[in-house]
């Protein structure tokens, strides 16, 4: 009875229609930890902070099963946060916090307000990416209690675990601490008025991308992969762990695609190709630009210049430029 009741409660949760996404809220991952106790339903939904008319349009269409007597919903969002989005990989050294500080300042450049949390906790580079120096995290009172106060730079405010630690200094921090760390900083910072958050998550698929996802309302993900098919690999891999707990795919990013001769031209794909165009053909997930070779991209990362802002007519500048018009598209009523 049980499993009937389930199945009934998901069909009609997925008549409750997000406006803008054109899509119902069981497909964009809104909808967790969906439990039928006795007669009673209690769920949690994730959300951004313009979508809290939904909950009313859940408990009225709920309302129309005679068997419960009540529902329970859970909030879960990120207060003045209208947009979260993961940026992931399935390994490391593949360029995923590079592209995610591109890519916020390839937002910020198109006008929305951007905010970027550092939760990489085995490479918190962040910081250093965008120019801050060594700086103390401020906190400060509010009215639903003390806060972190996230730094700017570039226009774009940031929060990093790589604040609290030493440096040069491994962040070797255990499960349990891990956990409690990373959702203070999903539930205790002070963001503001946001059109988006990006969030940079560590590579693979551990605990803290569990944690992250499960204590935020992530409403989809983009993948960061190279060429090769070891890096492939592992990219599907993760998106199978975010499918599985109900987070969608936004698409995928392909970096290092390739080196462009500064003489003729002639692109060289130093790292293989097509690994990226197979990614997203196999998984039906869009490929949302491929990232060339460029040592603009390091160094503009390690003077805290990201190429998107320094060297806007460089081919890379371009694409990223490309993916955060794709983006303010999609959500385009966010800006």
């Amino acid at each position: 009875m049980t499993t009937a009741h389930q199945q009934e409660v998901v069909q009609l949760l997925k008549q409750v229609i997000e406006p803008t996404l054109n899509n119902d809220i069981v497909s964009l991952g809104m909808v967790r930890n969906l439990r039928i106790v006795d007669d009673y339903i209690y769920l949690r939904l994730y959300i951004g902070s313009h979508q809290h008319q939904l909950q009313a349009e859940i408990q009225s269409k709920l309302s129309f099963l005679s068997w419960c007597k009540k529902t329970y919903i859970q909030i879960c969002t990120i207060p003045g946060v209208k947009t979260t989005l993961g940026i992931s990989s399935g390994k490391g050294g593949v360029g995923k916090s590079t592209t995610a500080v591109n890519i916020a300042t390839a937002l910020k450049l198109q006008g929305a307000k951007v905010g970027l949390l550092d939760a990489d906790v085995y490479g918190p580079n962040i910081p250093q990416m965008l120019g801050l120096g060594k700086a103390d995290i401020k906190v400060i009172n509010t009215p639903t209690g003390d806060k972190f106060l996230p730094l700017e730079a570039q226009g774009i405010k940031i929060m990093s675990v790589g604040l609290l630690a030493e440096a040069n200094r491994p962040l070797a921090w255990r499960g349990p601490v891990l956990h409690k760390i990373l959702t203070q900083f999903l539930q205790d910072v002070e963001w503001g008025e946001l059109d988006y958050l990006l969030i940079d998550l560590p590579p693979g698929t551990g605990d803290a991308q569990i944690t992250i996802i499960q204590e935020s309302p992530i409403c989809g993900v983009i993948l960061v992969t190279t060429p090769q098919q070891v890096a492939v690999a592992d990219v599907r891999r993760n998106i199978y762990m975010f499918r599985q707990v109900g987070v969608p795919v936004l698409g995928i990013i392909e970096n290092m695609s390739y080196l462009i001769c500064g003489d003729c031209g002639l692109r060289t794909p130093i790292f293989g190709s097509g690994g990226g165009e197979q990614l997203a053909a196999e998984l039906q997930a869009p490929l949302l630009g491929q990232i060339p070779i460029d040592p603009r991209i390091c160094s503009g990362s390690d003077t805290g210049n990201p190429i998107a802002m320094s060297e806007s007519t460089s081919p890379a500048s371009e694409v990223f430029r490309k993916i955060a018009i794709d983006i303010g598209l999609s959500f385009a009523y966010r800006i």
